[in-house]
Protein backbone atom coordinates (compact mmCIF):
# COMPACT_ATOMS: atom_id res chain seq x y z
CA UNK A 1 0.00 0.00 0.00
CA UNK A 2 1.84 3.22 -0.93
CA UNK A 3 2.40 5.92 1.80
CA UNK A 4 -0.70 7.82 2.59
CA UNK A 5 -0.97 11.25 4.98
CA UNK A 6 -3.55 10.10 8.01
CA UNK A 7 -6.37 12.41 8.78
CA UNK A 8 -7.51 12.09 12.27
CA UNK A 9 -10.89 12.94 13.69
CA UNK A 10 -11.14 14.66 16.82
CA UNK A 11 -12.85 13.11 19.86
CA UNK A 12 -16.72 12.50 19.25
CA UNK A 13 -16.63 13.65 15.53
CA UNK A 14 -16.99 11.81 12.26
CA UNK A 15 -20.92 10.88 13.65
CA UNK A 16 -22.06 11.04 10.01
CA UNK A 17 -19.39 8.91 8.55
CA UNK A 18 -20.33 6.18 11.59
CA UNK A 19 -23.77 6.49 10.65
CA UNK A 20 -23.02 5.27 7.26
CA UNK A 21 -22.17 8.27 5.12
CA UNK A 22 -19.02 8.80 3.10
CA UNK A 23 -18.40 12.77 3.68
CA UNK A 24 -16.43 13.93 6.69
CA UNK A 25 -16.34 17.92 7.03
CA UNK A 26 -13.32 20.21 7.88
CA UNK A 27 -14.62 20.70 11.45
CA UNK A 28 -14.53 17.27 12.60
CA UNK A 29 -10.80 16.78 11.66
CA UNK A 30 -7.90 17.38 14.88
CA UNK A 31 -4.69 16.72 12.28
CA UNK A 32 -3.34 15.57 9.18
CA UNK A 33 0.07 13.73 9.81
CA UNK A 34 2.20 13.45 6.62
CA UNK A 35 2.22 15.51 2.98
CA UNK A 36 -0.88 15.61 0.71
CA UNK A 37 -1.62 17.20 -2.63
CA UNK A 38 -5.27 18.33 -2.80
CA UNK A 39 -6.80 15.45 -4.44
CA UNK A 40 -4.92 12.90 -3.24
CA UNK A 41 -5.65 9.38 -1.24
CA UNK A 42 -5.40 9.93 2.63
CA UNK A 43 -6.20 7.24 5.15
CA UNK A 44 -8.59 7.93 7.92
CA UNK A 45 -8.49 7.21 11.60
CA UNK A 46 -10.50 7.86 14.53
CA UNK A 47 -9.34 10.13 17.54
CA UNK A 48 -7.48 6.75 19.10
CA UNK A 49 -6.00 5.92 16.13
CA UNK A 50 -9.06 3.42 15.17
CA UNK A 51 -8.97 3.05 10.91
CA UNK A 52 -11.82 4.27 9.23
CA UNK A 53 -10.82 3.18 5.54
CA UNK A 54 -9.54 5.30 2.66
CA UNK A 55 -10.84 8.67 0.75
CA UNK A 56 -9.54 11.57 -1.25
CA UNK A 57 -8.58 14.89 0.33
CA UNK A 58 -9.44 18.47 -0.54
CA UNK A 59 -8.69 21.52 1.54
CA UNK A 60 -10.67 23.33 -1.02
CA UNK A 61 -14.02 21.98 0.01
CA UNK A 62 -16.18 21.94 3.20
CA UNK A 63 -16.15 18.35 2.80
CA UNK A 64 -12.96 17.50 3.28
CA UNK A 65 -12.78 13.69 2.91
CA UNK A 66 -15.11 11.92 0.89
CA UNK A 67 -15.16 8.59 1.45
CA UNK A 68 -14.14 5.61 -0.98
CA UNK A 69 -13.55 2.33 1.03
CA UNK A 70 -13.85 1.69 5.08
CA UNK A 71 -11.24 -0.99 4.11
CA UNK A 72 -7.94 0.64 5.21
CA UNK A 73 -6.18 -1.58 3.20
CA UNK A 74 -7.78 -0.82 -0.20
CA UNK A 75 -5.96 0.24 -3.16
CA UNK A 76 -7.06 2.77 -4.98
CA UNK A 77 -6.43 1.69 -8.65
CA UNK A 78 -7.72 0.34 -11.71
CA UNK A 79 -8.91 -2.85 -10.19
CA UNK A 80 -11.23 -1.06 -7.57
CA UNK A 81 -12.58 1.45 -10.10
CA UNK A 82 -14.04 -2.32 -11.97
CA UNK A 83 -15.22 -3.74 -9.36
CA UNK A 84 -17.51 -0.74 -8.26
CA UNK A 85 -18.41 0.18 -11.66
CA UNK A 86 -18.83 -4.04 -12.14
CA UNK A 87 -21.15 -3.71 -9.21
CA UNK A 88 -23.09 -0.77 -10.02
CA UNK A 89 -23.95 -2.34 -13.46
CA UNK A 90 -25.31 -5.84 -11.84
CA UNK A 91 -27.43 -3.73 -9.27
CA UNK A 92 -28.78 -2.34 -12.21
CA UNK A 93 -29.61 -5.30 -14.17
CA UNK A 94 -31.06 -6.52 -11.30
CA UNK A 95 -33.48 -3.68 -10.38
CA UNK A 96 -34.44 -2.71 -13.87
CA UNK A 97 -36.49 -4.19 -16.60
CA UNK A 98 -34.12 -4.91 -19.31
CA UNK A 99 -35.63 -2.74 -21.65
CA UNK A 100 -34.81 -0.15 -19.35
CA UNK A 101 -31.60 -0.72 -19.28
CA UNK A 102 -31.01 1.39 -22.53
CA UNK A 103 -31.17 4.64 -20.80
CA UNK A 104 -30.56 4.75 -17.35
CA UNK A 105 -28.39 6.31 -14.19
CA UNK A 106 -25.49 3.56 -14.26
CA UNK A 107 -23.34 5.60 -11.56
CA UNK A 108 -24.67 7.50 -8.48
CA UNK A 109 -22.40 9.09 -6.63
CA UNK A 110 -22.21 8.05 -2.89
CA UNK A 111 -25.17 5.90 -3.45
CA UNK A 112 -22.66 3.56 -5.51
CA UNK A 113 -19.61 4.46 -3.30
CA UNK A 114 -17.82 6.44 -6.13
CA UNK A 115 -18.45 10.05 -4.18
CA UNK A 116 -19.02 12.85 -6.67
CA UNK A 117 -19.40 11.19 -9.96
CA UNK A 118 -22.44 10.37 -12.00
CA UNK A 119 -23.13 9.01 -15.02
CA UNK A 120 -26.30 8.71 -17.60
CA UNK A 121 -26.36 6.36 -20.44
CA UNK A 122 -28.75 6.94 -23.39
CA UNK A 123 -28.52 4.39 -25.66
CA UNK A 124 -24.93 4.04 -26.77
CA UNK A 125 -23.70 7.64 -25.04
CA UNK A 126 -22.39 7.96 -21.80
CA UNK A 127 -22.82 11.20 -19.94
CA UNK A 128 -20.16 12.28 -17.34
CA UNK A 129 -20.46 14.49 -14.50
CA UNK A 130 -17.95 15.24 -12.04
CA UNK A 131 -18.50 17.50 -8.94
CA UNK A 132 -15.12 17.00 -7.08
CA UNK A 133 -11.72 16.88 -7.13
CA UNK A 134 -10.62 13.82 -5.49
CA UNK A 135 -12.84 11.50 -8.15
CA UNK A 136 -12.45 14.00 -11.40
CA UNK A 137 -8.93 12.93 -11.01
CA UNK A 138 -9.85 9.38 -12.40
CA UNK A 139 -13.19 10.18 -14.23
CA UNK A 140 -11.43 9.13 -17.63
CA UNK A 141 -10.30 5.50 -15.36
CA UNK A 142 -14.07 5.42 -14.81
CA UNK A 143 -15.24 5.80 -17.89
CA UNK A 144 -13.05 3.09 -19.24
CA UNK A 145 -13.59 0.76 -17.18
CA UNK A 146 -16.98 0.76 -17.25
CA UNK A 147 -17.25 0.80 -21.00
CA UNK A 148 -15.32 -2.43 -20.80
CA UNK A 149 -18.02 -3.62 -17.98
CA UNK A 150 -20.64 -2.77 -20.71
CA UNK A 151 -18.76 -4.19 -23.80
CA UNK A 152 -19.09 -7.99 -21.28
CA UNK A 153 -22.65 -7.66 -22.17
CA UNK A 154 -22.58 -6.75 -25.57
CA UNK A 155 -23.00 -3.10 -25.24
CA UNK A 156 -21.02 -0.62 -27.10
CA UNK A 157 -20.64 3.36 -25.97
CA UNK A 158 -20.13 5.12 -28.96
CA UNK A 159 -19.38 8.41 -27.13
CA UNK A 160 -18.48 9.83 -23.98
CA UNK A 161 -19.64 13.58 -22.96
CA UNK A 162 -18.68 15.43 -19.94
CA UNK A 163 -22.13 17.51 -18.59
CA UNK A 164 -19.36 18.90 -15.13
CA UNK A 165 -20.78 22.30 -15.72
CA UNK A 166 -22.99 22.50 -12.36
CA UNK A 167 -21.67 25.31 -10.06
CA UNK A 168 -21.17 23.07 -6.89
CA UNK A 169 -17.71 22.77 -8.48
CA UNK A 170 -16.91 25.71 -7.52
CA UNK A 171 -17.34 24.67 -3.44
CA UNK A 172 -14.34 22.16 -4.73
CA UNK A 173 -11.91 25.16 -6.50
CA UNK A 174 -12.64 23.27 -9.68
CA UNK A 175 -13.84 25.23 -12.96
CA UNK A 176 -17.09 24.11 -14.62
CA UNK A 177 -16.51 22.28 -17.98
CA UNK A 178 -18.33 21.12 -20.74
CA UNK A 179 -16.82 19.12 -23.48
CA UNK A 180 -16.20 15.43 -25.25
CA UNK A 181 -13.91 13.02 -23.31
CA UNK A 182 -12.70 10.78 -26.59
CA UNK A 183 -13.75 11.52 -29.82
CA UNK A 184 -16.30 13.62 -30.99
CA UNK A 185 -19.78 12.66 -32.02
CA UNK A 186 -23.51 13.63 -33.20
CA UNK A 187 -24.83 14.52 -29.02
CA UNK A 188 -28.81 14.34 -30.38
CA UNK A 189 -29.43 11.13 -28.96
CA UNK A 190 -33.05 9.69 -29.41
CA UNK A 191 -33.66 7.49 -26.34
CA UNK A 192 -37.31 4.90 -25.70
CA UNK A 193 -38.84 5.74 -21.93
CA UNK A 194 -42.37 3.85 -21.16
CA UNK A 195 -42.90 3.19 -25.06
CA UNK A 196 -42.17 7.64 -25.56
CA UNK A 197 -39.30 8.91 -27.81
CA UNK A 198 -37.14 11.44 -26.70
CA UNK A 199 -34.54 13.79 -28.13
CA UNK A 200 -32.11 14.13 -25.98
CA UNK A 201 -29.51 17.32 -26.43
CA UNK A 202 -26.67 16.00 -24.04
CA UNK A 203 -25.37 19.06 -24.43
CA UNK A 204 -27.47 22.00 -23.63
CA UNK A 205 -30.16 19.99 -22.06
CA UNK A 206 -30.40 20.26 -17.97
CA UNK A 207 -28.07 18.10 -16.10
CA UNK A 208 -26.77 15.60 -17.71
CA UNK A 209 -29.32 16.10 -20.77
CA UNK A 210 -32.99 14.33 -19.22
CA UNK A 211 -34.41 13.63 -15.63
CA UNK A 212 -34.12 9.57 -15.91
CA UNK A 213 -35.45 9.89 -12.12
CA UNK A 214 -39.00 10.04 -12.69
CA UNK A 215 -39.21 7.30 -15.09
CA UNK A 216 -41.79 4.70 -13.15
CA UNK A 217 -42.95 8.36 -11.41
CA UNK A 218 -44.32 9.10 -15.26
CA UNK A 219 -45.46 5.34 -16.06
CA UNK A 220 -47.64 5.35 -12.83
CA UNK A 221 -49.43 8.83 -14.09
CA UNK A 222 -50.07 7.53 -17.59
CA UNK A 223 -52.72 5.22 -16.01
CA UNK A 224 -53.99 7.84 -14.00
CA UNK A 225 -54.32 10.39 -16.86
CA UNK A 226 -56.47 8.11 -19.20
CA UNK A 227 -59.36 9.78 -20.64
CA UNK A 228 -58.13 12.57 -18.34
CA UNK A 229 -57.98 17.01 -19.33
CA UNK A 230 -54.86 16.82 -17.34
CA UNK A 231 -52.15 20.20 -16.99
CA UNK A 232 -48.77 19.54 -16.31
CA UNK A 233 -46.91 22.23 -14.92
CA UNK A 234 -42.65 22.56 -15.03
CA UNK A 235 -43.35 20.13 -18.29
CA UNK A 236 -39.85 21.00 -19.02
CA UNK A 237 -39.17 18.29 -22.38
CA UNK A 238 -42.80 17.65 -21.88
CA UNK A 239 -41.82 13.89 -20.38
CA UNK A 240 -45.31 13.97 -17.69
CA UNK A 241 -47.36 15.33 -20.33
CA UNK A 242 -46.23 12.76 -23.15
CA UNK A 243 -46.86 10.03 -20.61
CA UNK A 244 -50.13 11.48 -20.07
CA UNK A 245 -51.34 11.44 -23.87
CA UNK A 246 -50.06 8.04 -24.24
CA UNK A 247 -51.72 6.88 -21.37
CA UNK A 248 -55.13 7.98 -23.69
CA UNK A 249 -55.31 11.49 -21.70
CA UNK A 250 -58.04 13.13 -23.98
CA UNK A 251 -55.93 16.51 -23.91
CA UNK A 252 -53.14 18.12 -22.27
CA UNK A 253 -51.48 21.37 -21.48
CA UNK A 254 -47.95 21.40 -20.26
CA UNK A 255 -46.07 25.14 -19.07
CA UNK A 256 -42.68 25.53 -18.90
CA UNK A 257 -40.88 29.07 -18.88
CA UNK A 258 -38.45 28.23 -20.56
CA UNK A 259 -38.91 28.42 -24.53
CA UNK A 260 -36.08 26.24 -25.54
CA UNK A 261 -37.57 23.45 -23.64
CA UNK A 262 -40.97 24.19 -24.76
CA UNK A 263 -39.90 23.97 -28.25
CA UNK A 264 -38.34 20.28 -27.22
CA UNK A 265 -41.87 19.14 -26.18
CA UNK A 266 -43.44 20.29 -29.00
CA UNK A 267 -41.05 18.36 -30.99
CA UNK A 268 -41.36 15.28 -28.55
CA UNK A 269 -45.25 15.79 -28.89
CA UNK A 270 -44.06 15.48 -33.40
CA UNK A 271 -42.09 13.03 -32.61
CA UNK A 272 -44.65 10.44 -31.04
CA UNK A 273 -47.34 11.82 -33.23
CA UNK A 274 -49.35 12.80 -29.77
CA UNK A 275 -49.34 16.71 -30.80
CA UNK A 276 -52.72 16.49 -31.51
CA UNK A 277 -53.81 16.15 -27.85
CA UNK A 278 -50.70 17.05 -26.35
CA UNK A 279 -50.68 20.90 -26.08
CA UNK A 280 -47.58 23.16 -24.81
CA UNK A 281 -47.40 26.81 -23.77
CA UNK A 282 -44.42 29.15 -22.70
CA UNK A 283 -45.60 30.40 -19.01
CA UNK A 284 -44.43 31.67 -16.18
CA UNK A 285 -46.18 28.66 -13.72
CA UNK A 286 -46.68 30.71 -10.91
CA UNK A 287 -48.46 33.51 -12.97
CA UNK A 288 -50.40 31.39 -15.36
CA UNK A 289 -52.22 29.32 -12.68
CA UNK A 290 -54.17 32.23 -11.48
CA UNK A 291 -55.06 33.75 -14.43
CA UNK A 292 -56.48 29.92 -15.79
CA UNK A 293 -58.43 29.91 -12.22
CA UNK A 294 -59.65 33.58 -12.87
CA UNK A 295 -60.96 32.10 -16.25
CA UNK A 296 -62.88 28.99 -14.54
CA UNK A 297 -60.71 26.35 -15.89
CA UNK A 298 -60.44 23.36 -14.20
CA UNK A 299 -58.64 19.92 -15.05
CA UNK A 300 -58.97 16.08 -13.85
CA UNK A 301 -55.61 15.48 -13.30
CA UNK A 302 -52.60 18.73 -12.28
CA UNK A 303 -48.88 17.79 -11.92
CA UNK A 304 -46.39 19.70 -10.58
CA UNK A 305 -42.72 18.82 -11.15
CA UNK A 306 -41.11 21.94 -9.89
CA UNK A 307 -37.27 22.63 -9.88
CA UNK A 308 -36.08 22.51 -6.65
CA UNK A 309 -36.35 25.29 -4.54
CA UNK A 310 -33.80 25.11 -2.17
CA UNK A 311 -30.54 23.62 -2.83
CA UNK A 312 -29.24 24.73 0.44
CA UNK A 313 -30.34 23.77 4.52
CA UNK A 314 -30.24 27.77 4.94
CA UNK A 315 -32.84 28.46 2.02
CA UNK A 316 -35.17 26.00 3.21
CA UNK A 317 -37.91 27.92 4.89
CA UNK A 318 -38.01 30.38 1.56
CA UNK A 319 -38.54 26.91 0.04
CA UNK A 320 -41.52 25.68 2.43
CA UNK A 321 -43.46 29.08 0.88
CA UNK A 322 -42.66 28.42 -2.39
CA UNK A 323 -43.68 24.52 -2.29
CA UNK A 324 -46.81 25.70 -0.16
CA UNK A 325 -47.87 28.19 -2.90
CA UNK A 326 -47.52 26.31 -6.02
CA UNK A 327 -49.61 23.51 -4.50
CA UNK A 328 -52.21 26.06 -3.14
CA UNK A 329 -52.31 27.35 -6.59
CA UNK A 330 -52.30 23.76 -8.31
CA UNK A 331 -55.45 22.56 -6.18
CA UNK A 332 -57.70 25.33 -6.86
CA UNK A 333 -57.15 24.06 -10.50
CA UNK A 334 -58.27 20.53 -10.09
CA UNK A 335 -61.85 19.33 -10.32
CA UNK A 336 -63.84 17.50 -7.27
CA UNK A 337 -62.58 14.36 -7.45
CA UNK A 338 -59.36 14.87 -9.76
CA UNK A 339 -56.08 14.13 -9.01
CA UNK A 340 -52.87 16.38 -8.04
CA UNK A 341 -49.41 14.45 -8.82
CA UNK A 342 -46.77 16.75 -6.62
CA UNK A 343 -43.11 16.56 -6.06
CA UNK A 344 -39.80 17.91 -4.60
CA UNK A 345 -36.40 17.20 -5.91
CA UNK A 346 -34.26 18.65 -3.08
CA UNK A 347 -32.76 16.78 -0.27
CA UNK A 348 -32.93 19.09 1.92
CA UNK A 349 -37.03 19.15 1.54
CA UNK A 350 -37.54 16.35 3.72
CA UNK A 351 -40.44 13.45 3.60
CA UNK A 352 -41.50 14.79 6.51
CA UNK A 353 -41.45 18.88 5.67
CA UNK A 354 -42.77 17.85 2.28
CA UNK A 355 -46.03 16.21 3.76
CA UNK A 356 -46.62 18.87 6.37
CA UNK A 357 -46.64 21.47 3.41
CA UNK A 358 -48.62 19.70 0.96
CA UNK A 359 -51.50 19.68 4.39
CA UNK A 360 -50.66 23.35 5.21
CA UNK A 361 -51.51 23.83 1.48
CA UNK A 362 -54.62 22.19 1.04
CA UNK A 363 -56.04 23.01 4.23
CA UNK A 364 -55.59 27.10 2.93
CA UNK A 365 -57.86 26.34 -0.52
CA UNK A 366 -60.29 23.91 1.74
CA UNK A 367 -59.37 20.59 0.05
CA UNK A 368 -59.32 17.13 1.37
CA UNK A 369 -56.21 14.78 -0.11
CA UNK A 370 -56.90 11.08 -0.52
CA UNK A 371 -53.75 9.75 -0.93
CA UNK A 372 -53.21 7.04 -3.55
CA UNK A 373 -49.27 6.54 -3.80
CA UNK A 374 -46.02 7.67 -2.50
CA UNK A 375 -42.80 7.23 -4.65
CA UNK A 376 -39.35 7.85 -4.72
CA UNK A 377 -37.29 8.09 -7.32
CA UNK A 378 -36.43 4.92 -9.76
CA UNK A 379 -33.68 2.57 -8.54
CA UNK A 380 -31.20 3.11 -10.92
CA UNK A 381 -30.61 6.31 -8.65
CA UNK A 382 -30.68 4.19 -5.48
CA UNK A 383 -30.99 5.43 -2.19
CA UNK A 384 -28.02 5.04 0.45
CA UNK A 385 -29.64 4.96 3.86
CA UNK A 386 -27.57 7.51 6.15
CA UNK A 387 -26.29 9.15 2.92
CA UNK A 388 -29.25 12.18 2.91
CA UNK A 389 -27.96 13.75 -0.15
CA UNK A 390 -29.11 10.50 -1.72
CA UNK A 391 -32.65 10.77 -1.31
CA UNK A 392 -34.19 13.40 -2.97
CA UNK A 393 -37.03 12.74 -4.54
CA UNK A 394 -40.65 12.99 -2.95
CA UNK A 395 -43.53 12.08 -5.28
CA UNK A 396 -46.97 11.83 -4.42
CA UNK A 397 -50.45 10.86 -6.07
CA UNK A 398 -54.08 12.75 -4.61
CA UNK A 399 -57.09 12.47 -5.45
CA UNK A 400 -58.83 15.88 -4.56
CA UNK A 401 -62.13 16.36 -2.74
CA UNK A 402 -63.72 19.52 -1.40
CA UNK A 403 -64.14 20.26 2.27
CA UNK A 404 -68.38 19.56 2.37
Amino acid sequence: MEDRAVVKLRKGEGRYLKAGGAWVFDNEIDVVNGSYENGDIVSLVDFDDYPMGVGYINDNSKIRVRMLSRNPETTIDAKFFRDRVKAAWEYRKTVLAPHDLSSCRLIFGEADFLPGITIDKYEDVLVVESLALGIDIYKEEIVQQLKEVLAEDNISIRGVYERSDSRERKKEGLPQHKGFIGEEFDTNVEIVENGIHYMVDVVNGQKTGFFLDQKYNRLAMQRICRGKKVLDCFTHMGTFALNAGFGGASSVLGLDISEFAVEQARANAVLNHLDDKVKFKAANVFDELPRLVEEGEKFDVVILDPPAFTKSREATKKAVKGYREINMKGLKLVKDGGYLATCSCSHFMTQELFTKTIKEAAKAVHKRLRQVEFRTQAPDHPILWAADESYYLKFIIFQVVDEK
